[in-house]
């Protein structure tokens, strides 16, 4: 008797244990084991033997003979199948002799009772505890093993315990669930072309003309897949570790690490080129650790750190290839990136949402400010919520409408309450969880912290892959670091493009604003561009005040007609700082309009320093550490007027309210208000005809080298008399504008220098964008 043998990995049980073998691939596998540095060896399949012929339609009966084990392993397999349940291998004996297996049994998969041993689980939390399915069936089949070297069955119970399962799905059976040959070519086929199981089920289906006949289930294509890309991955892990070896013995700045060593190593390796390590200390207030690779869009374990830099584009910080994705793995790999990126902390951290990263950023960045990726979880609210998405077509603009267009935690809260009314989710399960979440991806919650996005409710570029259009479904590792590397030298390349736009073209003003022209020459054309969009939108805001505590001002400020939302800016004239309720600096390092709008009815005409962000400017990478005041003498002059002007204006605010409140303090206050213009008037003339006299004196000076004509023993004028009370002022205060005209003349040396270091910077930006577009230039010749 012939026997067709077939290659399959899912079998019944081993063929040369002694103990029972009971396999179970609807479990998830265990955390993945250390993995030893790759190898050329590789473990056979195990075979199949099916049986053919007369024996398809047989029942089992004593003294039956079979050719192998293997024969009637199968025969019994087909029988159960045939019937409606299931089989595995249950004991064995073996030869004194030889040692050779001489005796099998087969048994119903429902055969015994478990053994709930204790020592087994008292020390181990079981997650997910398996359902009880063991209930005693006697069902059996027994062979042994001849002289002749055939196998003859010596025993055989028909009757089970139990109820039987239908034709129709005796497929979910484990013992039957097989993945036939021509099946595993077609998801072999259908894997590389970037599918995953469920639409490979989908197709088998309709290729084999139902469930039934496909012979095996999702669970066990999924773990065949993974199997499949466990294999690939260990096969070429070594390609990983031999490439950034090479990569740090030419650099040795070039960092990388194994979790574990090469003694434990567990798959688990992160590396950082000494670019990515530079662009963090200039960029590394935001990161974000993007996931999206590990997911079913395209089942690679690659995890980049990423940021943004002067330009709004995506730079790279690192890079993680994980198999192991345990909690000890995740905090291995953010205190190992924390390590390469020189123990410095970013100010706040996006990833997607998930437990374990989670927990793991929580021991190893206690004080970043963690924020899961709006944009995910609005992907996954299409695939939980479709019925609801397929029975309201509204819920989903009005799911994004509660989320980015409410102002104020307040209106979220009731927005959300209203939305799960009205479309009846109050006990959806996904719904609420996302919910207790909010704080972590709710723009409302999050405004108070820098995340460098441009707009609060649009999706920025930073949130983009910075492996996008490179890394694919079809990508695998032996085919990963060729384009790794063009995804950089392509980042690289958009970076010069946006410093040689920077540092070679002007920006149009669109207003006559020395404000506009200041952020024109600091900020970068595309921050400029963003900057430009809200100074010109303040044309359509009104700022009027609402209150004043002494110490500070609060505006009200709203389009003109909408008076109904209106934002709040509290603005302290004397330290020139402004707080808006929408709180978009705190959140992109910009001002908002609201704010400008502020400064534009108090007189503000130029950018505070401290409203300029060194990460947002052209000199980002400098590293000539620049003071950050205007360096134009005009803007400075701007700026103290601006506050001197404010100073007095509040003052005056004051003065207003206390001397309007009745009669008499009315009289009081226009009687010193009267002294104090003639005061004012007097102080102006006196300092018109001092400037001409200090003209005239610095003149003489710098001619004959006169000297000062009094001692401070007597005040004598030049002819030793005694200088009476009122030239004595007078004197006082000629040296009191010398005094002045020498620190003007200070800040002009001042601002010179910086104009000098500015345009030595300048010029070494420009020297490395010629040197970086010599380089591309010889690569594409080559």
């Amino acid at each position: 008797m012939e026997n067709e043998a077939l290659e399959f990995d899912i079998g019944l049980g081993s063929g040369a244990d002694d103990d029972a073998v009971d396999i179970d691939i609807d479990d998830d596998l265990p955390s993945t084991p250390p993995l030893p540095l790759p190898s050329s060896t590789s473990t056979p399949p195990t075979q199949i033997y099916l049986p053919e012929g007369d024996l398809l339609d047989l029942e089992p009966y004593e003294s039956m003979e079979f050719e192998s084990e293997e024969a009637a392993k199968a025969f019994y397999n087909s029988y159960a199948r045939r019937v409606g349940f299931s089989t595995r291998v249950s004991s064995s004996r073996r030869s004194r002799r030889d040692g050779a297996i001489i005796q099998r049994q087969f048994v119903c998969a429902k055969e015994g009772f478990r053994n709930l041993n204790e020592k087994r689980t008292k020390d181990r939390e079981i997650k997910r505890p398996r359902v009880i399915t063991r209930v005693g069936c006697k069902a059996s089949l027994s062979v042994k093993m001849q002289d002749s070297g055939k196998w003859v069955v010596s025993g055989f119970v028909r009757g089970h315990n139990h109820e039987l399962v239908p034709l129709d799905q005796v497929h979910c059976l484990r013992s039957h669930r097989q993945i036939s040959g021509p099946a595993k070519t077609l998801i072999d086929t259908l894997q590389a072309a970037g599918m995953g199981p469920r639409r490979i089920m989908s197709a088998l289906i309709k290729e084999y003309g139902g469930i039934s006949k496909v012979g095996f289930t999702e669970v066990d294509c999924r773990n065949y897949m993974r199997n499949n890309r466990q294999k690939s991955m260990e096969g070429d892990i070594q390609l990983l570790l031999d490439y950034l070896r090479q990569m740090h013995n030419e650099n040795p700045n070039f960092f990388y690490a194994l979790q574990g060593g090469d003694d434990q190593f567990t798959g688990n390796v992160f590396w950082s080129d000494p670019r990515a390590r530079a662009n963090y200390s200039y960029f590394g207030d935001t990161v974000t650790f993007d996931t999206t690779y590990r997911s079913n869009r395209y089942r690679l374990p690659f995890a980049p750190f990423t940021g943004v830099n002067h330009h709004g584009q995506p730079v790279l910080f690192g890079c993680a290839f994980l198999l192991n994705e345990t909690e000890a793995s995740f905090i291995w790999l953010f205190q190992t990136w924390l390590t390469a990126m020189s123990g410095h902390h970013p100010v706040s951290i996006t990833t997607d949402q998930d437990a374990v990263i989670s927990s793991a950023i929580m021991q190893v960045f206690p004080e970043t400010r963690h924020r899961f990726c709006k944009w995910h979880i609005f992907k996954k609210c299409q695939e939980k919520l479709s019925y609801v998405l397929l029975k309201h077509p509204s819920f989903e603009a009005d799911f994004h409408k509660c989320v980015n267009l409410t102002d104020s935690i307040e209106e979220f809260e009731s927005c959300w309450l209203s939305l799960v009314d009205r479309y009846e989710l109050w006990h959806h399960e996904w719904l609420q969880t996302i919910y207790s979440d909010r704080r972590q991806w709710v723009p409302v919650y999050l405004r108070d912290a820098f995340f460098a996005e441009m707009s609060i409710t649009q999706r920025s570029d930073s949130m983009n892959s910075y492996f996008d259009g490179y890394v694919n479904a079809s990508t695998n590792l032996s085919h990963f670091f060729k384009l790794y590397e063009k995804a950089i030298e392509s980042r690289n390349e958009k970076e010069v493009k946006a410093d040689y736009d920077t540092m070679n073209t002007n920006p149009v003003l669109k207003t006559p604003s020395p404000m506009e022209k200041q952020a024109s020459g600091h900020y970068t054309r595309k921050l400029f561009a963003r900057f430009q969009e809200e100074l010109v939108g303040t044309l359509t805001f009104m700022a009027s005040k609402a209150e004043d505590d002494g110490e500070s001002i609060m505006y009200q400020v709203a389009k003109f007609g909408e008076d109904h939302k209106a934002y709040y800016v509290k603005f302290n004239v004397l330290e020139m700082k402004a707080r808006c309720s929408c709180q978009m600096f705190e959140f992109s390092g910009l001002l908002c309009r609201h704010v400008l709008a502020v400064f534009r009815v108090t007189n503000v005409l130029t950018l505070p320093s401290h409203y300029i962000l060194k990460r947002w400017t052209r000199n980002a990478k400098s590293n000539v550490i620049l003071e950050e005041h205007p360096t134009d003498v005009y803007n400075g002059y701007l700026e103290s007027h601006t506050v001197r002007y404010n100073t007095l204006r509040h003052e005056a605010f004051k003065f207003v309210d206390e001397g309007s409140k009745s009669l008499d303090t009315y009289n009081v206050a226009m009687g010193a208000l009267q002294e104090a213009t003639t005061i004012v008037a007097l102080a102006t003339k006196i300092e018109g005809r001092t400037s001409v006299v200090n003209r005239r004196n610095r003149g003489d000076m710098a001619g004959n080298g006169i000297r000062a004509n009094y001692t401070s023993g007597n005040h004598l004028g030049s002819s030793g008399q005694i200088l009476s009370e009122k030239d004595l002022d007078k004197k006082i205060q000629e040296l009191r504008d010398e005094l002045e005209h020498a620190n003007r003349k200070c800040e002009v040396y001042r601002a010179n220098l910086l104009s000098v270091l500015k345009d030595i910077e300048d010029h070494k930006l420009q020297l490395s964008i010629k040197v970086q577009s010599i380089k591309i230039s010889m690569k594409d010749s080559i």
